[in-house]
């Protein structure tokens, strides 16, 4: 195991791409400490923020302290697991293909930002755009799991065309937008216009859901067999799902149909 433990108190944002556990492996910590990070506009060896002992070679990289001014953690991450005991900064795990990230603290904007794989976990809140694609790009997140305990901001899944997003607590507005493909599980209340020109996709509210927008169609109420064995499985990763959720029926609307029109919101009947 890795352990870096935060100790700077800059205001001034770190870009860390270089920390992943397979870019560390193999690694000293002297060889870690000199890798080089970005810092405003200079560039600077990582160990000028973190002390750094033991190594990396059973793909296990732990952070410790109040990395919030940290971006990039995890970016481009291809296995092995992360864990950050503190908050971390923009960007985390975006462009992910594989292993697991668990941030016992809060998150910045863009968690997941297009990844392809992988689980982030995220035991705090999170900033906009959770899974989204960055802007002028034309996918968000294509595979994996992103899990939010708390709250997240707005636009979360943007652009998204695989993969599964939960956000426990409350969310911004145009959560779902411009979906391709893919599943939102929304268990806390939500700001406006949700699902506004998705494709295709799931998007779910374990809580009220919204206002819809006029270009979503009703169409039944009923029980889906996939949602339950979701929901289930979210339970599994330690996500909080009430039991009166998983008896749940469900209402269906169908849209949004002013794009493909394929995709559906799913609103849970008190």
């Amino acid at each position: 195991m890795l352990i870096l433990n935060y100790r700077a108190s800059t205001t001034i944002p770190v870009e860390a791409e270089c920390i992943t556990p397979q870019n560390l492996a193999g690694k000293s910590p002297a060889e870690v400490a000199s890798l080089p990070v970005q810092h405003g506009n200079t560039q600077v060896p990582l160990g000028e923020f973190f002390d750094i002992e033991g190594d990396a070679s059973d793909g296990e990289v732990v952070l410790e302290g109040d990395c919030a001014r940290v971006k990039m953690i995890g970016a481009g991450m291809s296995g092995g697991r992360l864990t950050v005991r503190g908050n971390v900064g923009m960007h985390l795990g975006a462009e992910m293909t594989g292993g697991e990230i668990h941030v016992h603290g809060s998150a910045g904007d863009w968690v997941g930002a297009e990844m392809r794989g992988g689980q982030i976990h995220v035991h705090g809140d999170a900033g906009h755009l959770v899974g989204a694609t960055y802007r002028g790009g034309a996918v968000g997140m294509r595979g994996g799991v992103l899990l939010i305990d708390g709250k997240a901001g707005n636009e979360i899944g943007s652009g998204m065309r695989r993969g599964l997003i939960a956000i426990g607590g409350a969310v911004g507005d145009f959560p779902g937008v411009s979906m391709i493909a893919g599943s939102v599980f929304l268990f806390g209340p939500s700001g406006v216009r949700p699902g506004a020109g998705m494709k295709r996709g799931s998007l779910v509210f374990c809580a009220d859901p919204p206002a819809l927008l006029p270009t979503f169609r009703y169409d039944c109420a009923y029980r889906p067999v996939f949602l339950s064995l979701y929901l289930r499985q979210l339970k599994a990763w330690d996500f909080p799902v009430s039991d009166e959720v998983l008896r749940a029926s469900w209402r269906r609307y169908s849209g949004d149909l002013v794009a493909l029109g394929k995709g559906e919101i799913l609103a849970r009947i008190p």
